[in-house]
């Protein structure tokens, strides 16, 4: 799969013209570094260990299906993130793609800020200690009461979505005595090579106001009139698992002509300009993302040379990776209940999880990997699907992989590269428990997300 390809494909059929499946691997017992977070490795007996602890004792203590994260492959992805924009730029990790107040704290020690978009996230950044002013508050119908909440606290800025949003802000801002920093996120009318329902910067959506028909230049107008808003830039984002930086140039391109216009209408030349995130990950072998150095240089020099072209200062940079570095430090570990051989189709292996904890197979037709956890093996490969245990023929984890052909119930297998969205879309459909999220460092496990229990279901149901 090259940079500008994404791992969605046609949707699942029950038979697949002959030749769609790559050969199977030469080992299945390797593991690619590409989709595994860096301390995952297996030990002389075959059993994947992460952290310096194995997946069995792992299973045992905790139970499955369960999230795995590696703590030092999240801080070590931080840290190059941070290190690749410097003191010139700033990055806020997308807290939608995952988010605790463990990982909150994490943030904090490694030099992010964090990015949210509901009250519920603001009020776990806040519980963690991260410091208001190093928040970014998102969201394309941010009620009163989150906005409140949010100028209350004193976040850094706030990114509006819509006209509505401008006064209401505003409104807000006057009324607790205060200004708030904002930036205005608008639409470029670039469709990122990604999936339909994760492109986000085409103009029929929901997202932004539209640069088209002069709407964003209207709504930077009416936001620089209002007392109670500093604007401090424009916001652009343009998908999500993308490998191809020529939509990020062209979405530059734009945004500089916005700053450019507002310049030469205003006086006022805006300090900041925020790219928003969605740079991919490796799901797949054949998936190839970049690193966060080649990101950062590219994005500078975009920028840079689009500025010095319009005569403008370069604005500060703003980036918000959450998928990219949370995405790979996590895998799902499953134990398997039933082996279904279908003839001259593939083999079907439930496991006991599915689309409650990972739903992204169902909703994106996202790709993944798979292997056997609990040991190695021998045996020939055999063509299986994943699947999980809930009442839905699309309930599907992993659509099509090779696993060995002696795998049997009772066997323990990881889906790697299952940081992001996962455990933040997981669900109670069938009122299956939602499983907790296990830290591992250096050969310590801890609970970060405990298991949901029946007790947390019914008490919930006030009958």
């Amino acid at each position: 799969m090259s940079r500008s390809a994404h791992p969605a494909g046609p949707r699942h059929a029950d038979v697949l013209p002959e030749g769609h499946y790559s050969a199977p691997p030469a080992d299945l017992n390797s593991l690619d570094p590409k989709v595994w977070s860096e301390t995952v490795t297996r030990d002389e007996h075959g059993t994947l260990t992460v952290g310096g602890i194995d997946v069995k004792r792992l299973a045992e203590e905790y139970g499955t299906p369960a999230y795995v994260l590696d703590e030092d492959d999240f801080r070590s992805r931080a840290r190059a993130w941070r290190t690749a924009f410097g003191d010139n730029a700033d990055v806020f990790y997308a807290g939608k793609a995952f988010l605790s107040r463990a990982v909150v704290r994490w943030l904090h020690e490694e030099g992010l800020n964090l990015d949210v978009c509901s009250g519920g996230e603001l009020a776990t950044a806040l519980s963690a200690g991260m410091p208001a002013e190093r928040i970014a508050f998102h969201g394309n119908n941010k009620s009163v009461a989150e906005i409140r909440r949010a100028v209350e606290a004193g976040v850094g800025r706030i990114v509006l979505d819509s006209f509505q949003e401008i006064v209401r802000v505003a409104h807000i801002a006057r009324e607790l005595g205060t200004r708030q920093r904002v930036q205005i996120r608008i639409t470029v009318g670039v469709e990122a090579h990604t999936h339909e329902f994760i492109a986000t910067a085409h103009e029929d959506q929901k997202f932004g106001i539209p640069l088209a028909g002069g709407q964003a230049a209207e709504a930077v107008r009416r936001a620089l009139q209002l007392d109670g808003l500093e604007v401090i830039g424009i916001h652009s984002h343009i998908g999500s698992q993308i490998f191809d930086m020529s939509g990020f140039e062209v979405a530059a391109h734009r945004v500089v002509g916005l700053l450019k216009d507002i310049r030469d209408e205003h006086g006022v030349e805006l300090p900041e300009i925020d790219l928003g995130g969605g740079l991919g990950i490796a799901y797949t072998s054949d998936d190839d993302p970049r690193e966060p150095h080649e990101i950062a240089k590219a994005l500078t020099e975009i920028v840079t040379r689009e500025c010095e072209a319009a005569k403008l200062r370069t604005p500060r940079i703003s980036v918000e990776p959450g998928r990219a570095i949370v995405g790979p430090t996590a895998f799902t570990l499953y134990e398997v209940g039933t082996v279904k051989p279908l003839d001259g189709l593939r083999t079907y292996v439930s496991v006991d999880g599915g689309m409650s904890d990972n739903i992204r197979t169902a909703l994106y037709d996202a790709e993944y990997s798979v292997s056997l956890a609990s040991r190695s093996s021998d045996a020939e490969p055999m063509l299986t699907r994943v699947v999980g245990k809930h009442c839905e023929s699309g309930d599907i984890v992993v659509k099509d992989a090779f696993l060995p052909g002696d795998l049997a119930p009772g066997d323990l297998i990881a889906v790697p590269a299952t940081g992001a969205y996962c455990r933040s879309m997981a669900s109670n459909y069938n009122h299956v428990l939602r499983p907790p999220v296990v830290a591992v460092k250096d050969g310590e496990a801890r609970v970060i997300v405990r298991r949901e229990t029946e007790e947390d279901l019914l008490r919930l149901d006030v009958g």
